[in-house]
């Protein structure tokens, strides 16, 4: 099985975020509200275990509507930015993570689980649980309209064919979907797992765009004159659609029960 098939296994993308922490804080999209409140729903109370939780965009929406959230990250830079806002968060690898003995109703990760290992993560999240606790895992999937998606797929695959960006299409994110959802399976300790969907929109201007583009996983590993190249690219197709577009997101969710 490849390194694509298991991308838990990309240690070194998987801990490269924090190198501008404030830019992944300011860029990332937020999860929509009507996620975030089904998984408050679905949990049999609040306290809560966000895993991969970087610089705390999801943990902070949770906050906001009063559930008490711990974080676990393995990038100190960006939990350094988390703690800053006032999120709490233990340095870590989940699947090695000492939890000392304490439990929770949920296990959250958002953009995060497929850093971990599906078996060993899931695994460690029954442990962690409390009974009828929640394990819910969530991804982004961009749709961009065509306008803009295919000059973005022209700009890429001329730049770098072969290069490590992957933009977290359907597919992509599916995979990640599929992959946790046969760990959970593997571990053990959980009811049958349902999946969620849930579709919304962002608006973005140019430089909006740009901002987000070095925050996907493998663009660090682009020389500098293929990030300019990349992002001058990107930006040409922008401004030919006026400078501005509307991109289509749906959160793919995969959720289980602890038995």
């Amino acid at each position: 099985m490849s390194v694509e098939e298991m991308p838990h296994q990309l240690r070194h993308v998987a801990e490269s975020f924090g190198i501008d922490a404030g830019r992944y804080d300011r860029a990332r999209p937020p999860y929509p509200d009507e996620l975030i409140q089904h998984v408050i729903a679905a949990s049999p109370g609040t306290d809560f275990l966000d895993v991969g939780c970087g610089t705390g965009i999801g943990a902070r929406q949770y906050r906001a509507s009063g559930i008490n959230v711990l974080g676990v990250d393995v990038d100190a830079r960006m939990a350094e930015f988390a703690r800053q806002t006032g999120v709490e968060v233990e340095i870590g690898k989940f699947e090695e993570w000492d939890a000392r003995g304490r439990s929770f109703d949920a296990v959250v990760a958002g953009q995060a689980w497929h850093w971990v290992d599906p078996v060993l993560g899931a695994g460690k999240a029954a442990e962690v649980l409390r009974p009828h606790g929640l394990l819910a895992l969530y991804w982004h999937v961009f749709d961009p309209p065509a306008e803009v998606a295919e000059p973005f797929d022209e700009v890429l695959n001329r730049v770098a064919p072969d290069g490590p960006l992957k933009s977290p299409g359907l597919d992509l994110q599916q995979r990640n979907l599929n992959r946790a959802v046969d760990g959970i399976h593997a571990a053990g300790g959980f009811g049958e797992p349902e999946q969620w969907r849930f579709e919304w929109q962002r608006h973005y201007t140019r430089d909006e765009w740009l901002d987000v583009i070095p925050t996907f996983g493998g663009y660090n590993q682009f020389r500098p004159a293929q990030q300019e190249e990349l992002q001058a690219g990107i930006g040409a197709a922008i401004d030919a659609v006026g400078g501005s577009f509307t991109m289509g997101y749906t959160a793919v969710v995969a959720t289980a029960v602890r038995t």
